[in-house]
C-alpha cells in the first residue's frame, strides 16, 4: 500500500492560532536594549507558532497575548485588583513583558485570562462533536511552582521551571459559560538561601556568569482538544540498518480492538509500515526502513512519520511526526584514544557555548525567527554542534536543529547549594590535575565529589532530569547528556549518571562537564580558560572520552551594543587592545585545540554563542547586530586547524 499523504517535515510550518485580541497600550519596557525581532513583536502574534513540532495536531489553540498580571504577598488569595497588562509568554523580569520588575523569594506573581473553549473537531468519521473529547491545557514552561484553576476551578499543580506540562480541564470547562476564565499563581525563590530550585544562571543578585532572574510563564500556553483516548507522546529508537523501534503512549480508555499505526514516509511515499498494541511493553511498534537515508551535520535526513490510535478499523486519533535515522557512539582510533561516533563514523565535536539568553526576552527568544538565527548562524560558522547550556529550550529549537543538522549536548539546568554550607562542594576538578602539575599526587578515593542534598531535593532533581529525558529525547539532534556543570548542584554524581546511562543508553553522558569527575558515563571534561587545556597523559581517564568541555571566553567590547556600559564588561583573560589583537587569541585557542585533538581529544567547546549580560566574550553581541568575527572566517579558521571537513563541514 502507497499512503500519499504531505506531512510539514519536523513540524516547522507554522500552523496559524486563532486571532487574538486587538494590543492595548503595551510596549517594550522603556531604556532596554532590544534585538532586531523584539522590535517587531506585537501582541496578537507573539509566538503563534505550533509548540510541539514532534507531535502535530492540526487543532490548536494558543492563548498567547496580553493578560492581566499581579503581584501580591505569597500567602494571599487571588487579587481582586490587577497590576496591568503583560505579554505572555515573557517572562515578568523580560522588557518584552511589558512589565520588567522582579518577583521576590516572598512575593506572588498571579496571571488571568479568558478564552473560548476549543471547537470540536472532526474525527476521521467527520463527527465534529465527538462523545468523551477533552480539552488540554498545556503551559511549554513556567518558571518556578505554580497553581491553575480554570473557572475557579484548581486543575492542578505543576513544579520546576524548565518542562512543558498540562492538564485536563475538561470538566472545570463544563461547570461555567463561555468563555473560560483561566488563572495561574507563580511562586518563585530563584536562589533564595535554603532552596534547591534548578534555575540554571539566574540569580536574585546578577553579576559575572550570572543573570538577571526569569519568572513565571516563559514559554506559549495552549489548549488542544483530544479524543477519550488519544496519543499523548512518541519516540523512536534507530538503528542505522534501518530498524526503528517507535513508542507510542496512549491516555485514555482503550477496547480489546485498540491498536496504534505507524506509517515512515518519505517524499510523501511510504517507506515503511507497522501496526502494534497499546498494551505491548511500552507500546512500542517495531518496523525497518530499507535502504535509509542516515541523519548526520552534512545530510540531515528526515522522514515524515504518521502515527495513529485505532479501534477496530476506525482511525480513533492522529498525528504527525518525523525520525532521523543514526546511532551514537564511541571507538577507540589507532592511538587507542576514545572518540565520539556517528552512524559508526569518528566525528570530531566541535561547537561553543550555547546560554540561550536575549536581551529583550531573557529565557525567552523574542520570536521564532530569532531564535533559528542563532542555530543558521553558527551552522554557517562551521560548528557541527552546540552545548546548550544550563537551559531547555523551546521543543521548535530543537526541531531547527534536527532539521538543519545541529548535533546539541543538552544540559541539565542548575541549582542548589549545600544547605548546611550554603556553598557547592569544593571545586576539584579533574581531581586536582588541573594544570597537570607531575608534582602534585592526589588521594582519589578521599576526594569529597558532592554536596549532600536532602533527599526531598534530590527527588525533585531526579523528576525534572528525567522529565528532561523523556520530553526531549525524541530528537535525533540531541547527541549528549551533561547532568552536572562544574560542581554547581553536584550531587550524589555516580548515582545520577548510572541511573542516566541506563535510562538512555542511545546517547552519551557527560556526567559533570568541567566538575568534579567520577568515573561513571561516558565522558572526562575539562574547562580551561582563555585556552583549552586537558592532561591527556593521565591514565584515569584512559576509558574515557576526553574532552575540552569549555574554554576561550576571549572578550571584546563593541560600542554601541553592550548591555550596560557602566557594569563589569569582561572576558576570560583580560580584554585584548585591538580588534586584531582579539582575532588572535581566538586563532591562538584555535591552534592549541587542534594540536589536543591530535593527543585525542574527541570535542571542542568555544565559549560563546554571544554577549550575555556583562559578559563580552560572545562570537556575536547581546542583541545579535554585531559580528565579531564573520561566520566564514571562522569556518576558514576551524577548517585549517582540521577541526572539520572543508567539504562536509563535519
Amino acid at each position: 500500500m502507497t499512503l500519499k499523504l504531505t506531512l510539514a517535515v519536523a513540524g516547522l510550518a507554522a500552523l496559524a492560532a486563532p486571532g487574538a485580541a486587538p494590543a492595548a497600550d503595551w510596549s517594550p519596557v522603556a531604556d532596554s536594549m532590544l534585538t532586531r525581532w523584539g522590535k517587531t513583536v506585537e501582541p496578537e502574534s507573539a509566538w503563534s507558532e505550533y509548540p510541539r513540532p514532534t507531535m502535530v495536531r492540526p487543532q490548536w489553540q494558543n492563548l498567547n497575548g496580553l493578560w492581566q498580571y499581579a503581584v501580591t504577598p505569597a500567602a494571599a488569595g487571588p487579587p481582586t485588583e490587577w497590576d496591568g497588562e503583560i505579554l505572555v509568554p515573557f517572562a515578568l523580569e523580560a522588557p518584552l513583558s511589558g512589565v520588567g520588575r522582579r518577583l521576590g523569594a516572598d512575593e506572588a506573581l498571579w496571571y488571568r485570562t479568558t478564552f473560548p473553549a476549543a471547537e470540536g473537531d472532526a474525527n476521521q468519521d467527520g463527527d465534529a462533536n465527538r462523545q468523551g473529547d477533552r480539552t488540554l491545557l498545556h503551559f511549554e514552561a513556567v518558571d518556578y511552582a505554580c497553581e491553575v484553576w480554570v473557572n475557579g476551578q484548581s486543575v492542578g499543580t505543576h513544579v520546576g521551571g524548565n518542562l512543558p506540562f498540562r492538564f485536563d480541564v475538561t470538566k472545570a470547562l463544563a461547570a461555567s459559560d463561555k468563555p473560560a476564565t483561566l488563572t495561574v499563581k507563580v511562586r518563585d525563590a530563584t536562589d533564595a538561601a535554603g532552596e534547591y530550585q534548578l534555575r540554571g544562571k539566574q540569580v536574585n543578585e546578577p553579576e559575572g556568569i550570572w543573570y538577571t532572574p526569569v519568572s513565571g510563564i516563559w514559554q506559549t500556553v495552549w489548549t488542544e482538544r483530544v479524543p477519550a483516548a488519544a496519543i499523548s507522546a512518541v519516540d523512536f529508537d534507530t538503528k542505522i540498518d534501518g530498524s526503528v523501534a517507535a513508542t507510542v503512549a496512549v491516555d485514555g480508555p482503550t477496547g480489546a480492538e485498540a491498536s496504534t499505526r505507524v506509517t515512515v514516509l518519505d517524499g510523501g511515499q511510504e517507506v515503511a509500515f507497522a501496526t502494534g498494541s497499546p498494551s505491548a511493553p511500552a507500546g512500542e511498534v517495531s518496523l525497518s526502513i530499507p535502504d535509509p537515508k542516515l541523519w548526520s551535520p552534512s545530510s540531515p535526513h528526515l522522514y515524515d512519520v504518521k502515527v495513529e490510535l485505532l479501534d477496530g478499523d476506525r482511525v480513533v486519533d492522529a498525528v504527525t511526526s518525523y525520525v532521523g535515522v543514526r546511532e551514537v557512539g564511541t571507538e577507540r582510533d589507532g592511538n587507542g584514544d576514545l572518540r565520539l561516533t556517528l552512524n559508526g563514523k569518528p566525528l570530531f565535536h566541535w561547537g561553543p557555548l550555547d546560554q540561550g539568553w536575549w536581551p529583550d526576552g531573557l529565557l525567552t527568544p523574542p520570536s521564532d525567527e530569532a531564535m533559528r538565527f542563532d542555530v543558521d548562524w553558527l551552522k554557517s560558522a562551521g560548528f557541527n554542534m552546540i552545548r546548550k547550556h544550563i537551559k531547555v529550550e523551546p521543543r521548535r529549537y530543537y526541531a531547527h536543529c534536527d532539521r538543519v543538522g545541529m548535533l546539541v549536548w543538552q544540559d541539565q539546568p542548575s541549582g542548589g547549594k549545600d544547605e548546611r554550607t550554603g556553598e557547592w562542594p569544593r571545586w576539584h576538578r579533574l581531581a586536582d590535575k588541573y594544570l597537570g602539575d607531575p608534582k602534585r599526587t592526589v588521594d582519589y578515593s578521599s576526594l569529597k565529589l558532592d554536596a549532600d542534598w536532602p533527599d526531598a531535593a534530590h527527588e525533585q532533581y531526579m523528576r525534572e532530569l528525567k522529565g528532561m529525558v523523556d520530553h526531549l529525547d525524541v530528537h535525533p539532534s540531541i547527541v549528549c547528556w551533561v547532568p552536572f556543570n562544574e560542581r554547581w548542584g553536584q550531587h550524589r554524581t555516580a548515582e545520577v549518571g548510572k541511573w542516566l546511562k541506563e535510562y538512555d543508553p542511545s546517547r552519551a553522558v557527560n556526567v559533570a562537564s568541567g566538575g568534579n569527575f567520577a568515573p561513571v558515563g561516558d565522558i572526562a571534561d575539562e574547562h580551561a580558560y582563555p585556552h583549552p587545556f586537558f592532561d591527556t597523559e593521565e591514565p584515569r581517564y584512559d576509558d574515557f572520552v576526553k574532552v575540552v568541555g569549555e574554554f576561550g571566553g576571549h572578550g571584546w567590547p563593541v560600542k554601541g551594543h553592550l548591555w550596560n556600559e557602566s557594569t563589569r564588561n569582561w572576558g576570560y583573560g583580560g580584554l585584548p587592545k585591538t580588534k586584531e589583537e582579539y582575532v588572535s587569541r581566538y586563532e591562538e585557542s584555535i591552534r592549541r585545540l587542534a594540536d589536543l585533538k591530535a593527543k585525542g581529544i574527541a570535542a571542542g567547546i568555544y565559549t560563546q554563542t554571544t554577549d550575555v549580560e556583562g559578559e563580552i566574550n560572545g562570537l556575536l553581541t547581546y542583541d545579535r547586530e554585531n559580528v565579531k568575527v564573520p561566520a566564514e572566517r571562522l569556518k576558514q579558521i576551524a577548517e585549517d586547524a582540521g577541526l572539520i571537513g572543508p567539504a562536509t563541514g563535519r
